[in-house]
């Protein structure tokens, strides 16, 4: 077995069929797919069983987050590489042979990830990314800058239909060796969702490994369909990048002080926003 396709599923079966029909349309290596449903309220889920018959389904009785979710599905995989893979998310052409052979082809390969767009067709810059530091973050938190060719927090130093090698790499789309990411303990389960795919390519870096971004393949990504912008995400999502910054800036004090204080200073902001 090549190729093990791990989706996590949450209230979001419309989105997980056109997913799984993209899968069974484009993927063109020896695959399997595993569907771990995260106690789903919604069980609309369940009539996918019988329409991809080839499909491993699991499901978690509690939803104890993305993160124990996939590891759970990764300890089940078979395959020499992993790919986990959003539900709001297709394939769009024949290019995972070529995807697992550049893979093959790197001696130190760590993760790759894929050209994202969403349903407009806009490029989803999130595609390719640094490593949260002082800087960036700023620029992430509190500026929003057009286009340019900077390497920032977004890699616009990077075309979009580039191969090149970055530090961060999307959740959405991420494919490693299944050996390589248990070695590294897979995702850290502190992160309940969100801020656990760029804990994972730094600690890969941190290992000297290479993170890829591969803008020849392209994805449809329908973002934000599946996510919910209320006090819950906000929480969930700036509670993420507390524990990244707590995690691996703790000794740094300056960047650790900034960088919590910019994520609370606009944490409250984004709460303001909703009341």
């Amino acid at each position: 077995m090549k190729l093990s396709i791990i989706i996590v599923n949450y209230n979001v079966t419309e989105l997980l069929r056109k997913c799984l029909s993209s899968i069974e349309k484009f993927c063109d290596v020896n695959y399997e797919v595993i569907v771990i449903d995260n106690a789903s309220p919604d069980r609309s889920w369940k009539e996918l069983i019988k329409e991809f018959p080839a499909v491993k389904f699991l499901e978690s009785a509690v939803n104890s987050g993305f993160a124990v979710a996939n590891n759970l599905a990764a300890a089940a995989a078979n395959g020499e590489y992993i790919l986990l893979l959003n539900p709001d998310t297709e394939l769009e052409g024949f290019y995972m042979k070529e995807i697992l052979e550049f893979a093959d082809s790197k001696k130190d390969f760590g993760c790759l990830g894929v050209r994202m767009h969403d349903a407009k067709g806009n490029f989803l810059p999130e595609s390719k990314r640094s490593v949260p530091d002082m800087f960036n973050s700023f620029e992430k938190l509190f500026i929003s800058f057009k286009k340019n060719n900077s390497k920032s927090y977004y890699r616009n130093d990077i075309g979009e239909y580039e191969i090149a090698e970055v530090e961060v790499i999307t959740g959405a789309f991420l494919l490693c060796r299944k050996k390589v990411y248990q070695e590294a303990g897979g995702l850290d389960e502190a992160y309940f969702m969100y801020g656990e795919d760029i804990d994972l390519c730094y600690t890969f870096i941190r290992r000297g490994l290479e993170i890829w971004y591969y803008g020849k393949a392209s994805i449809l990504h329908h973002k934000g369909e599946s996510t919910v912008k209320d006090m819950v995400y906000l929480e969930r999502f700036y509670g993420a990048m507390q524990i990244f910054v707590d995690k691996y800036y703790r000794d740094d004090r300056l960047q650790h002080n900034l960088l919590s204080a910019g994520l609370k200073l606009r944490h409250r902001i984004e709460k303001m926003k909703l009341k």
